[in-house]
C-alpha cells in the first residue's frame, strides 16, 4: 500500500461538478492499493499516519501531530500511484490491487483512521474527481507499508 500526504491549509474533491468532501486544515491522503496487500497494510500506514508529526510547533519545527492541531484527513483512492513506466511512455499498472480488493482495503484504511479521533472524509471509490488543495508549506510525505 502506498500514500501520498500533503499537508493541506485546505482541500476538496469534487464529483460531476458538485463539491462531495472538503476539509480545512489537515492531509489530503491518495492511497494506492497493491495487489499483495492486506488488511496489515491499512492498520500500518492508518496508525502511522495519525502518529505523523509533521505540523509545526511553537519553534516551528515539525513536531504536532494531526490531533495536536485539530486537522483533518481527506481520503481519495489513486491507483495510479502504482503507475509503471519501464517498458514505454504508457503506464501499465499491473501491480495495483483489481478493483474488488481494492476497494475493500480502501474502506478498511478508512475505518482504521476514524478510530484515531479525527475527522475523516474521502473522495468515491473509483469515480472521476477533482481535488482541489492548497498545500501547506508544502510539505509531501510518500509512504509504503513495504
Amino acid at each position: 500500500m502506498r500514500v501520498v500526504i500533503q499537508r493541506v491549509q485546505k482541500a476538496s474533491v469534487e464529483i460531476n461538478h458538485a463539491v462531495h468532501a472538503e476539509i480545512k486544515q489537515g492531509y489530503l491522503v491518495l492511497v494506492g492499493i497493491h495487489k499483495e496487500d492486506s488488511i496489515n497494510d491499512t492498520i500500518y500506514l492508518a496508525d502511522k499516519i495519525l502518529s505523523l508529526r509533521i505540523f509545526p510547533d511553537l519553534e516551528h519545527k515539525m513536531n504536532l501531530d494531526i490531533k495536536a492541531v485539530q486537522g483533518s484527513l481527506l481520503v481519495v483512492s489513486q491507483f495510479t500511484l502504482y503507475a509503471n513506466t519501464a517498458g514505454g511512455n504508457r503506464p501499465d499498472f499491473i501491480q495495483a490491487a483489481p478493483p474488488e480488493q481494492a476497494q475493500k482495503l480502501y474502506q478498511a484504511f478508512i475505518d482504521r483512521l476514524k478510530k484515531g479521533a479525527v475527522p475523516v472524509v474521502s473522495g468515491i471509490f473509483g469515480a472521476n474527481m477533482q481535488v482541489t488543495l492548497t498545500n501547506d508549506g508544502p510539505v509531501t510525505i510518500i509512504m509504503d507499508s513495504r
